[in-house]
């Protein structure tokens, strides 16, 4: 190993496929030779990295630390307020589910990006119409223009994130891609953390059992739902402040379970034609296919966000170019059932919403397929696949605002 490192002191590749052969060996015999390298700008940058101590986790500033603790404590006090002030509970959350979190993660995006005063005027302003305007529907019958805004909102409200954590301006552009990687690496740590809460849970039950103490309803009560409103608050903060926590798990995740999705695709579109499920005309079924359209769609773009950020793989463009193209096939069927339906028994609140967001996740899996088979095939560069990708988001953000702010208008609050 002496030999080979004192060989190779001018290729640093060499020298790097040495260090990967034998860590240990190639760290003790750099250490040895070292007093006889100073000088060697290679060999300093090696001395420093083969003997660089980590710092303790640094937990951000203090001021976001106590930002963070009241942040989760006033979501967790938004989360109990049917308790509190003897509220219907189906009525309270079912509108208001997503202003228990979003408006505290915009605000706080906010305060770490130092936007503007006007524009956080603007972002206030809009949430509290969207607050008011919500919770003033007419609450009668169920309608189907109330429900379809309640499940469009928090999409919008998402959206008024990614512009927050992009800086909030538009003059130079919104940094989706990195908008789409934090809503990544949110979901790998907030799963890391329903795991230990859910560990936590069972633990802390059984014990108080043991003693015959039965506490489930006060612990779910209390406990489990001011834990669930800060569980996203508190995961924002790590991922944050700890990236390394999460940032070489999520490219992980994308690689594994992109070529699980297509491989799922394609038998489940086998199995479909032979299991006498109707899209076409069995409703519930449709449902789930457009549900299970919009999961593949939230995979293809966390998996080519981490794929843009890690470099070229042409085998993983090659799994995402064809689950993109599998994915337009499962748009098309869902887009051509919608058509049907409207044609047979005419235009519906639901059937102009799923028609509206089919059209628009079919013309965004087209684009990007283009944009992915040119990587394929080296004649465009893979940051094109990035911009591609986010270059529907904002009119995501449009076509849910129409839903949620003009749809009970436009169908009469049927």
């Amino acid at each position: 190993m002496r030999d080979e490192i004192l060989l190779n002191l001018d290729n640093p590749r060499q020298l790097e496929k040495l260090y990967w052969t034998n860590r240990t060996t190639f760290k003790t015999t750099f250490n040895s030779l070292y007093p006889q390298l100073q000088g060697n700008l290679l060999a300093e940058g090696w001395h420093q990295r083969l003997n660089y101590v980590h710092e303790d986790l640094f937990w951000g500033t203090p001021t976001e630390r106590m930002f963070v603790i009241a942040a989760s404590l006033l979501a967790a006090l938004v989360a109990k307020l049917p308790d509190l002030l003897s509220l219907d509970k189906e009525f309270f959350y079912q509108r208001n589910i997503g202003f228990i979190v979003f408006p505290l993660l915009i605000t706080y995006f906010a305060w770490k990006n130092k936007i503007s005063g006007k524009t956080g005027a603007w972002l206030a302003g809009f949430t509290l119409i969207a607050i008011v305007y919500i919770n003033a529907l007419p609450q009668g019958r169920p309608a189907d223009t109330l429900i379809l805004s309640c499940i469009h909102l928090p999409l919008w409200l998402w959206s008024l994130l990614g512009f927050t954590f992009g800086g909030g301006r538009l003059k130079n552009g919104v940094n989706w891609l990195g908008f789409l990687r934090y809503n990544g690496e949110l979901a790998v740590m907030t799963a890391l953390l329903l795991i230990a809460g859910g560990l936590t849970t069972g633990l802390t039950i059984g014990l108080f059992e043991l003693i015959g103490w039965h506490i489930q309803q006060v612990y779910f009560n209390y406990v489990v739902i001011c834990g669930l409103a800060a569980v996203p608050i508190v995961a924002t903060f790590l991922t944050q402040t700890q990236p390394a926590l999460v940032n070489k798990v999520s490219p992980v995740i994308a690689s594994l379970f992109s070529p699980v999705a297509l491989v799922m695709l394609v038998i489940y579109l086998s199995a479909m034609i032979f299991s006498g499920k109707d899209p076409y005309r069995d409703r519930e079924f449709l449902l789930l296919f457009n549900a299970l359209l919009i999961g593949v769609m939230a995979l293809i773009f966390f998996s080519v966000a981490e794929t843009t950020s890690e470099g070229k793989s042409r085998t993983q463009v090659l799994i995402l170019f064809l689950l993109s193209a599998v994915t337009v096939v499962v748009n098309g069927i869902a887009l051509s059932a919608v058509l049907f339906r409207i044609s047979e028994w005419g235009i519906t609140p639901n059937r102009a919403a799923v028609l509206g967001a089919n059209l628009l996740m079919l013309s965004h899996l087209l684009y990007m397929s283009v944009r992915l088979l040119g990587a394929l095939t080296r004649k465009t560069d893979l940051s094109l696949v990035g911009k591609s990708m986010t270059l529907y988001l904002p009119i995501y953000s449009v076509w849910s605002g129409v839903v949620v702010f003009l749809f009970p208008l436009l169908f009469g609050f049927k």
